[in-house]
């Protein structure tokens, strides 16, 4: 049976994973994914590895992925002898050097930088008892950031690969059977049942069958594919050879976008490993059928996130999307019957088979079973990843994990599914965020990524941003989608400028359900969704933009301006001067205090952010507005 020669060389692992973690000799975990290289997460892996050569210290120091803390990068998680693991936040080199001189050779943590312990402390919390972690239920996102991504002994000590020696003892029919009892959607966003996906392809008539990976993340602010696929990429190839057994495939391929190296290095890695150690290849665990997977990089076309134009992708055309039927499932990759799932879905079908169904469908809600990753952006505390239970509600998501909004600011709305997703205002924080309840109220899982937005956020001028990057990603087939959505920005630009009118937005809702039932793709079709939106909850909003030419949040350009006020200005400085891109303040002759000419002015708001708190001397103005001696206060927020 596959499942007894792969628990012994489970075990084995498991027995090496425990004594490295004993932490004798020390080990140090420092994240290396892309969110905490952005932060100078190598700068500081290098000062801790030169300060440990100095100092001869017999050290392990290893490269992990994400925590999903990305607000506190760079991370670094400390294994020392005696004590229990604890987890630095915001490691600079200098403060690298100190972990190593004053914990690790010293036995004193560097308490001011902690974030918390990975395990229970009488000194330290728990980072499960953190309010970051304590809403969440990490299924998928289990082992990111706490073991090394491509290395197997890590894998295999904590649970990889198990699902796979599972499928091969239940045989296909049961693989398929148990991924349906989870009750386990599609969570690329579509929502589609798994198991469907998977029995058709498997009854569709053909010798050759190909199982897809869409790692093509195109939608700004989500980065949970990415985070997968650069911490755990075992578990990845472990859903897709799940997948291929169940529907009879041999060949699969990781679309990864090319705007992720490190990620497609990582998989890449974790393929060839795998396949030297007989896990796929010629024979599955060395038993089953051959299953073999390679990575293909897209060029970053968002288009190529739907999977027709995947496929046409990854057989070297150009990515456009076609007219189905048939289906992909039916006629997919080179005319053959294809699975094509997201990340995520093939994580959680690993996760599936070595769990159990039971334990995947006990989590969730109604139809929406399991848990789902957010990537929390915007106007929100502790940015990042989370990962809920499917019907857990904003309010939890946005102010129990994320730590609400920063500056004590009002929350005014959250735009959940990527730029095709939809804007729920402050009304629906208690709605539970599974595939249906976003649908009811306009929106949709998508992706998953979730952008908070203020009261300093201007409703209008978001549908107009988010709806200008679908209009410039469009491939342009069909008519709908390609001159719909420019003639809806179009609409928008003219609002934000002062020049729109009340028949507009009548325009725009019309325009907004044409180009939504004429798409031949979901680009297209989900496009309008922060306009329809928008217009549903924010409606107010667009009036004053039509009716009193008059902008509430303060942001669109043409509908507001500066002013400093002399009474705050501070008489000398000259750094609202210094960052006017168009040089239009100068000072008045008679007091030296900045005035701004207004005929000058293109509204960027430098002046603003530049302007020292203890003066916050430049107001944020409605054309029409008169200030009121001595006025100051800073209204609006960053243009």
């Amino acid at each position: 049976m596959a499942n007894e020669a792969f628990e012994r060389r489970a075990a084995e692992a498991r027995r090496q994973w425990s004594l490295e973690r004993s932490g004798d000799p020390p080990l140090v975990l420092v994240g290396t994914a892309t969110c905490g290289r952005s932060a100078g997460a190598l700068a500081t892996l290098a000062a801790i590895r030169e300060e440990a050569a100095r100092r001869s210290i017999d050290l392990r120091i290893v490269e992990v992925g994400c925590l999903g803390h990305c607000y506190a990068e760079p991370l670094v998680v400390v294994y020392a002898r005696g004590a229990e693991p604890v987890c630095y936040s915001r490691v600079t080199p200098g403060i690298g050097t100190a972990i190593v001189r004053r914990h690790v050779a010293g036995g004193e943590p560097v308490v001011e930088h902690l974030l918390g312990a990975l395990g229970p402390s009488e000194l330290f919390p728990s980072l499960a008892d953190l309010p970051r972690y304590g809403g969440e239920t990490r299924k998928l996102l289990a082992r990111a950031g706490l073991i090394e991504p491509t290395r197997l002994v890590d894998a295999l000590a904590n649970g990889t690969w198990s699902g796979l020696a599972r499928a091969l003892d239940l045989g296909p029919e049961r693989v398929i059977e148990e991924v349906r009892r989870a009750g386990l959607r599609g969570l690329g966003g579509a929502g589609f049942p798994t198991w469907r996906k998977w029995s058709a392809a498997r009854a569709a008539p053909a010798d050759v069958r190909y199982v897809v990976c869409n790692a093509d993340e195109g939608d700004p602010g989500a980065f949970m594919d990415r985070t997968l696929l650069e911490s755990d990429p075992h578990r990845v190839l472990e859903g897709m050879a799940i997948a291929a057994f169940a529907v009879g495939a041999v060949e699969g391929f990781v679309y990864v976008r090319a705007e992720y190296p490190l990620a497609a290095r990582r998989v890449r890695e974790a393929i060839e490993i795998a396949t030297r150690e007989g896990i796929l290849g010629e024979r599955l665990l060395g038993v089953g059928p051959p299953f073999r997977i390679q990575v293909d990089e897209g060029a970053g076309a968002f288009v190529c996130g739907e999977s027709s134009a995947l496929l046409y992708s990854l057989e070297g055309k150009r990515g456009m999307p076609r007219v189905r039927p048939p289906r992909s499932v039916e006629r997919g990759l080179w005319g053959r019957p294809t699975v094509l799932n997201n990340v995520k879905t093939f994580a959680a079908a690993a996760t599936v088979l070595a769990e159990g169904a039971d334990a995947w469908a006990s989590v969730g809600t109604g139809t929406s079973r399991g848990t789902a990753i957010f990537a929390l952006a915007g106007k929100v505390v502790g940015t990042g990843l989370v990962e809920v239970p499917l019907g857990t509600t904003l309010r939890q998501i946005v102010f129990q994990i994320g730590g609400g909004v920063p500056r004590g600011r009002r929350f005014k709305a959250a735009l959940i599914g990527g730029p095709s997703g939809g804007c729920l205002p402050e009304a629906t924080l208690d709605l539970p965020v599974d595939f249906d309840s976003l649908a009811a109220a306009g929106g949709m899982l998508g992706s998953g990524g979730l952008i908070v937005l203020d009261e300093d956020d201007c409703m209008v001028e978001v549908a107009r941003y988010f709806l200008e990057f679908t209009q410039r990603e469009s491939c342009g087939k069909c008519t709908f989608c390609r001159i719909g959505t420019r003639h809806m920005l179009d609409l928008l630009r003219r609002i934000t400028e002062g020049n729109g009118s009340l028949e507009d937005l009548d325009r725009l809702e019309t325009l907004a359900e044409e180009v939504r039932d004429g798409s031949l793709c979901n680009l297209g079709a989900t496009a309008p969704n922060p306009v329809r939106t928008t217009l549903r909850w924010f409606r107010d909003e667009y009036v004053a933009h039509v009716t009193e030419k008059r902008c509430p949040a303060k942001v669109c350009r043409a509908l507001i301006r500066f002013r400093i006020d002399p009474d705050r200005c501070a008489k000398g400085c000259e750094i609202c001067v210094r960052s006017c891109p168009v040089q239009c303040i100068d000072n008045d002759p008679h007091t030296r205090k900045k005035i701004i000419d207004p005929e000058r002015c293109v509204r960027c708001g430098a002046c603003q952010a530049a302007c020292p708190p203890e003066y916050d001397a430049v107001a944020r103005l409605s054309p029409r507005d008169t200030p009121a001696p001595g006025e100051s206060r800073r209204e609006g927020g960053t243009p």
